[in-house]
């Protein structure tokens, strides 16, 4: 099992080896506003990543930057453990929890069922599960009072997307892919394939969706979420098919999308996902049309601040448009190449999708 921990307290913002080798966090601090905000003097806030590492430029790096930006504002060590695969998961946290994390962060869906046994074990840890309520019993309600549910309906920014997508498409095909058909990876694709089929009846187009079947809610899945041969069979299955936008659903498989658009030489533009994927890898910033994003960054950090400060509030949080979890990040270089009408045309759609006016499906509103 490979492992990364690294510890840091404001000040010396110091990556260590080892937790034991942390200076001892202040009991309180100044924060950005000047006030003075009081931590508990041995609180740690700890994260586990998904498979794909923190530096996945997507939502395993988001979740780390909003722990480190938290716990710098605070002034208490972090650490952060990285998972290669799902055997790690388990293991992960176990460690977390004998090195006396007071709050543990799981990041990605995948974490849910090791991250309930945790918390159930470990009443008086608080917990933060990234893209899962943790209903492992399937009940409806998350399985321990001690679990915080930070979760988003991309559905909604991923419908903004495929509207644009639509828009900007002159062969009049449009493709998606996931890592695996799971809720968190499907509502993007499900939204996506909706913001289109509402172009194709406002304006009375017939853009069609590949990749994604949404009356079967079944697609093109890779069976994983590396950027390896089968993210790259996908993409270039999509790609033969004669689709110019082309939306990856799944961590750094966006890499292997890019790397069959570029080996195409055709102009087919690439959606990002979680994060502005413009500004967390120029590598690939040429081809973006757009990313839908998941403000996983502002959510940890929020309760990460809120659990060091003692005002730990286990109730979900669900990213909307409305309060800007979720949201269609600019156009950037492909500003001039898109209709000048359009930003108007989704800034009304957003409004009529943050009224009710414009309904947009989703397991998480129906």
């Amino acid at each position: 099992m490979k492992k990364i921990i690294r510890v840091a307290a404001l000040g010396g913002a110091v990556a260590l080896a080892l937790a034991a080798c942390g200076s001892a966090p202040e009991e309180t601090n100044e924060t950005a506003g000047g006030e003075t905000s009081a931590a508990s003097v041995d609180f740690k806030a700890c994260m586990v990543s998904d498979a794909g590492g923190f530096d996945d430029k997507s939502f395993n790096q988001l979740g780390f930057e909003g722990l480190e930006a938290a716990s710098e504002e605070l002034g208490v060590e972090y650490v952060a453990v990285q998972s290669d695969s799902e055997a790690d998961f388990a293991p992960n946290i176990t460690s977390l929890v004998d090195q006396n994390c007071t709050l543990i962060i799981t990041v990605g869906f995948a974490l849910a069922s090791a991250a309930g046994e945790a918390a159930i074990a470990n009443p008086d840890i608080e917990f933060v599960s990234i893209d899962d309520v943790v209903d492992n019993d399937f009940d409806g309600t998350t399985d321990a009072e001690n679990i915080k549910p930070i979760i988003f309906d991309t559905a909604q920014a991923a419908f903004l997307a495929g509207y644009a997508s639509a828009s900007y498409s002159t062969a009049k095909k449009v493709g998606t892919f996931g890592g695996m058909n799971f809720p968190t990876v499907s509502i993007f694709m499900d939204g996506f394939a909706q913001g289109v089929e509402y172009w194709n009846t406002e304006k009375g187009d017939t853009v069609e969706v590949l990749g994604w079947d949404t009356a079967a809610q079944d697609g093109v899945f890779t069976g994983g979420f590396a950027a390896n041969q089968d993210a790259i069979n996908a993409a270039q299955g999509l790609v033969d098919q004669g689709v110019d936008v082309l939306l990856p659903v799944g961590g750094p498989i966006y890499q292997s999308a890019a790397s069959v658009i570029r080996d195409s030489g055709r102009e087919i533009a690439l959606l990002g996902v979680d994060a502005d994927v413009f500004e967390t890898d120029p590598t690939v910033a040429d081809l973006l049309l757009t990313s839908i994003r998941k403000a996983i960054d502002v959510g940890v950090q929020e309760a990460v601040l809120a659990a060091g400060t003692g005002d730990f509030d286990p109730s979900p949080f669900i990213g909307t448009l409305e309060n800007e979890g979720v949201a269609l990040a600019p156009f950037h270089d492909f500003e001039s190449k898109v209709s000048p009408d359009l930003q108007a045309e989704l800034d009304t759609i957003q409004a009529g999708i943050i009224d009710g006016s414009i309904p947009v499906k989703s397991y998480l509103a129906g």
